[in-house]
């Protein structure tokens, strides 16, 4: 495999504009998409950053995503609105109703916006890192496709659907950005173009034996869900209530459409000027750091980190030495400017 190039988010973000400037979106929500792919990428979340550009062009290029629609709000209630995403752009929208759950929370102290009728959000810690640096608690959950057999069960039933919870804190916020499977699809993809087995077993290959090879889960679609029944467990919930919440599509209906479209998701911010003390909130978050960092490492030279801690170290090293691109994936990028 090749060395992947380094390039500077200057390099990046103008090449990535151009090419959603080419499909019909305006200069302002091309230049904040392309901010979300490259972000993502900096932090190190590589299989929802520019991995995915050239899909999600694909997807514009097939009319799945619509790069002219905005969400509109369905009702409110409260706290508690919905919104209709009229398959724009997954990540505009996720953006856009974040900010509304702020909106909300900067006035009643909590804020909820499900949204139905969206597509696939990119990096989902992009809305909690967009909560925490308001001073705002942030949840975000989403279900998908089927991709995932519930525990028990041989075939893809349910989705791997994340889960964002992310705080304020400094330099860089909390943040739990996890999918319900072991191994997110696109961690798994990384991998395997990486020619790298997984840590551990993440799936199922087509004979229906535990394996460590990404290449063969990929194939079946049968990643095992974290924490087998638990994982199971937690993400029917989250299907439940983002599908509840909104009035939107069920994993299992999403399922019925062939491609991966018009899914359901829930954003929450808590404004800790409004629900609590600030300075109660440091107090908690600096005593939970303090007990991490008393704690001794499994092995020696290892570490304990809080849940962002790693993806700030990885921001650093990206902002010096570039942001690493796989060749392969920034020419089929290039290829988007034409």
């Amino acid at each position: 495999m090749m060395a992947p190039l380094r390039l500077s988010r200057g390099d990046i973000e103008p090449v990535l504009v151009t090419g959603l400037l080419r499909r019909d979106f305006t200069h302002e929500r091309a230049a904040l998409c392309a901010r979300l792919f490259v972000e993502a990428s900096l932090d190190g979340v590589y299989s929802h950053g520019l991995n995915r550009f050239p899909q999600f062009i694909g997807m514009v290029e097939r009319g799945v995503v619509r790069p002219d629609r905005e969400p509109s709000r369905v009702r409110s209630t409260g706290a508690v609105e919905t919104w209709d995403g009229r398959l724009g752009p997954g990540n505009l929208n996720a953006w856009a109703c974040m900010g509304r759950a702020i909106e909300m929370a900067r006035d009643r102290g909590v804020g909820v916006v499900s949204l139905r009728n969206t597509n696939h959000w990119m990096r989902g810690g992009s809305y909690g890192l967009r909560a925490a640096g308001s001073g705002c608690i942030g949840v975000c959950m989403t279900n998908t496709q089927p991709n995932m057999p519930p525990w028990g069960g041989r075939e893809a039933a349910v989705g791997n659907n994340p889960l964002v919870i992310a705080a304020p804190n400094e330099p860089y916020p909390i943040l739990l950005d996890m999918a319900m499977s072991q191994f997110s699809y696109g961690k798994m993809n990384v991998h395997r173009q990486r020619g790298e087995k997984l840590p551990c077993p993440g799936g199922y290959d087509l004979d229906l034996q535990m394996t460590d090879e990404p290449g063969l889960i990929l194939e079946s679609e049968l990643a095992t869900p974290m924490g087998y029944w638990k994982g199971s467990g937690l993400a029917i919930l989250i299907d439940l209530l983002v599908a509840t919440l909104s009035g939107g599509s069920t994993t299992a209906e999403i399922g019925e459409r062939g491609e991966e479209y018009g899914i359901s998701q829930v954003f929450i911010a808590f404004d800790l000027g409004r629900v609590g003390e600030k300075a109660e909130s440091r107090r908690v978050l600096e005593a939970i750091k303090s007990s991490l960092r008393r704690t001794p490492p499994l092995r020696e030279g290892g570490a304990v980190r809080y849940p962002g801690q790693g993806t700030w170290q990885r921001r650093q090293q990206n902002e010096r030495e570039g942001i690493p691109v796989d060749p392969g994936i920034w020419q089929r990028i290039l290829q988007t400017q034409g």
